[in-house]
């Protein structure tokens, strides 16, 4: 009998705890301190999806939905100081648990557990201002959508082909290992980001490694983060301007972006972004590509990127539309083009601590009658504490 009370004792006694805690919780960052320079803090983020998809055939007939509630994101953070300018940090994902998808012989396949994997894993050393070295699994600085924080995204989504070298370079997500360097200059105005990273891997491990960088001027205010935001609801001035290259062998990439946040009124604030990545995987990744890699070709491809939104403060809402095209310069892959459109609006009650978002997006293959258009609708409800 005591061993069945005591539990339940200790249950009311940490239930008390934590609602004695909350006020200060919901008030500030909770954060470790073991000494003046050293001090960690943990963080969660959880997305579930509520999701619909669909096809149609040429004539435009719906064919069904394919319906889905499961995790997009389950991550746990760690970030801290472990000595004077020497930070790290550490997170974890467990991606689509729970998500169906059909195979092959129309079954559906359910992924009640994916298995957690290492997200972002980097040190950085904070040499001065104008130089900051890091080290570990880091993000390629390719792109501003590839670099934003998944936390406060405005429409659904990342950009459908942010992250379309990942498979041929090996890479998980946008994120390779490697060392990178960072600094601010022109008063913190001017942010660059450039590195040697692992890429890919050839037979013998002998080949060359993969190298990207990235500039960024912020026009207004400045930006002194790793994770881009997504938006700022207003409460800053942002016209960012960026650009960013990457290679690896004869593999190259090159990125343009422009990024507006502005606030709008009394608590309002409009969010814009566009984004414009060239691919090319020439004879490492492309049509010409070995045998050993044709299996993650990245061919000859033109990507764009457009969102926007408006942060609405009294009800805390904000509307989004987004367009995506992918177009392939080869003719024999143009057949593949794509373009992707998609509408919708967040409610913010508490931030990006805990909101809703629902949108629809469409997907359209111009160039290929056979295909069928694939329709979505998607709910998400976010809680994220950092």
């Amino acid at each position: 009998m005591r061993s069945r009370i005591r539990p339940s004792r200790l249950a009311l006694v940490f239930v008390a705890l934590l609602i004695a805690l909350l006020p200060a919780i919901a008030n500030a960052q909770a954060i470790v301190k073991v000494n003046d320079n050293v001090n960690f803090r943990l963080g969660i983020l959880l997305q579930g999806w509520a999701d619909w998809s669909g096809q149609s055939n040429a004539v435009g007939d719906t064919a069904g939905f394919q319906q889905n509630l499961f995790l997009r994101r389950a991550r746990f953070f760690l970030g801290g100081q472990v000595a004077k300018d020497v930070t790290f940090f550490f997170m974890t994902d467990n991606p689509n648990l729970g998500k169906t998808t059909v195979g092959g012989t129309g079954t559906g396949l359910k992924a009640p557990g994916t298995g957690f994997i290492i997200q972002d894993a980097y040190m950085e050393w904070a040499i001065a201002n104008e130089f900051r070295l890091q080290g570990g699994l880091i993000l390629i600085p390719l792109c501003r959508n590839c670099n934003t924080s998944a936390v406060n995204l405005i429409t659904m989504d990342y950009g459908t082909w942010s992250f379309q070298e990942s498979a041929s370079t090996q890479s998980s997500v946008g994120r390779d290992t490697g060392f990178q360097a960072k600094g601010y200059l022109a008063d913190d105005h001017l942010e660059y980001r450039a590195g040697a990273y692992s890429g890919f891997r050839a037979v013998g491990v002998k080949n060359a490694f993969r190298y990207s960088g990235r500039l960024q001027y912020d026009v207004f205010d400045v930006e002194k983060v790793q994770f881009y935001p997504g938006t700022y609801f207003g409460k800053k001035k942002i016209l960012a301007i960026g650009a960013g290259y990457d290679t690896q062998s004869d593999y190259s990439a090159y990125a343009g972006d422009v990024f507006f946040d502005y606030p709008v009124g009394k608590g309002n604030g409009i969010t814009a972004q566009a984004d414009y990545i060239h691919y090319d995987g020439g004879a490492t990744f492309g049509l010409t590509a070995p045998a050993a890699t044709k299996t993650n070709a990245l061919y000859k491809q033109d990507d764009l990127y457009a969102e926007a939104g408006f942060f609405i403060g009294s009800p805390k809402v904000m509307p989004f539309i987004r367009y995506e095209q992918q177009k392939y310069t080869d003719s024999v892959n143009t057949v593949l083009n794509k373009t992707f459109y998609q509408a919708g609006f967040g409610w913010y009650p508490y931030s990006s601590n805990f909101n809703i978002k629902a949108g629809f997006g469409r997907k359209e293959f111009p160039n290929d009658p056979k295909t069928a258009t694939t329709n979505q609708y998607t709910v998400q409800v976010q809680v994220f504490y950092y």
